[in-house]
């Protein structure tokens, strides 16, 4: 039985993502969360989520159990409420830290390949065949 009530869709070629899903596993004692690596190469996002490969590159996305997708700095909130230290991200529920927050969220995603010495969107999107648009 899957218990899971958030699927978080994640690059498992970014060592830092892999690091934040490796400590959000050991924490998953109840099993609510799930992952997928989008970097597999016979998973489709955007023909079973809706969501193609570059924006889920670009930001991260999640899929919370009653089909809504959320992304950005809403999935780490949502994650870790539900691994129980949902007091970690609670600050960044608060007007105004909130929008601070999302403006960091949205540098890191802007630069997150750069930074971690990996090829451009565009690059990967053509090796793995997808759409740039």
């Amino acid at each position: 039985m899957n218990t899971a009530k958030l699927t978080i869709f994640f690059d498992g070629g970014c060592p830092l993502c892999k690091r934040e899903v490796d400590f959000l596993q050991s924490r998953n004692q109840k099993g609510y969360l799930s992952f997928i690596d989008i970097n597999t190469s016979d998973f489709y996002l955007d023909l079973k989520y809706g969501i193609t490969y570059k924006q889920a590159m670009e930001r991260i996305h999640a899929l919370k159990s009653d089909g809504s997708v959320i992304k950005d700095i809403k999935v780490f909130q949502e994650a870790y409420t539900l691994i129980g230290l949902g007091w970690i991200y609670a600050p960044t529920k608060l007007p105004i830290f909130d929008k601070f927050i999302e403006f960091i969220y949205g540098i890191w995603a802007k630069y997150r390949l750069k930074l971690t010495f990996r090829p451009s969107i565009e690059k990967l999107c053509t090796e793995k065949g997808c759409k740039l648009s």
